[in-house]
């Protein structure tokens, strides 16, 4: 199942998403091409909407305090860790969980793959993030050296925190309805 886009429209371009997006692809380091390319679609994913809400200025805050505190997790559960870490992961991790603080009730399109198909289905906001959240609790029992699950987890901890501290536009599903012209 590969996330693809949710269902709510946003209202400007997400400068400061793409310009992270730019950062993440030139500067910053990870755990190889499959944990980047993870990264940036959860980051194009999530970041609209979350920087809609919150304004470019305190998306780039919520972003760069989630960095540092997900760099602090990782130290303090694993100071002798292995795993890539330059916080972009925990930064991520922080969008994701604003993400299902402020739209909890939103959906995903996810290109799925059923037998001699491809389809794509709608999943719950709730339930892909949950999954994404159980993923890292197994990935801390199996393999707890190799990727910085304690930065995730942080990361996703602080956005789920701030996001409504933070937040000055955040979308309804009422509002939405009205503007499609659809409002009960």
């Amino acid at each position: 199942m590969l996330p693809v886009k949710d269902d709510i429209p946003t209202d400007r371009l997400p400068v400061v998403t793409l310009a992270l997006i730019a950062a993440d692809l030139i500067v910053l380091l990870h755990a190889g091409w499959p944990h980047l390319l993870a990264n940036v679609l959860f980051l194009w994913l999530f970041g609209p909407n979350v920087e809609d809400a919150l304004g470019r200025l305190r998306f780039a805050a919520l972003y760069l305090v989630a960095a540092l505190v997900a760099l602090g997790a990782q130290a303090a559960v694993d100071p002798t860790s292995t795993a890539s870490l330059a916080g972009a992961s925990g930064a991520v991790a922080a969008v994701m969980g604003a993400y299902l603080r402020l739209y909890p009730w939103a959906r995903i399109l996810c290109l799925t793959f059923v037998p001699l198909a491809f389809t794509i289905v709608e999943v719950p906001a709730v339930a892909l993030l949950a999954l994404w959240v159980a993923l890292q609790a197994a990935l801390a029992v199996v393999d707890p050296g190799t990727v910085a699950w304690a930065a995730h987890v942080a990361g996703f901890a602080v956005g789920l925190a701030a996001a409504r501290l933070l937040a000055v536009r955040v979308k309804t599903p009422a509002a939405l309805l009205a503007r499609r012209g659809t409002a009960p």
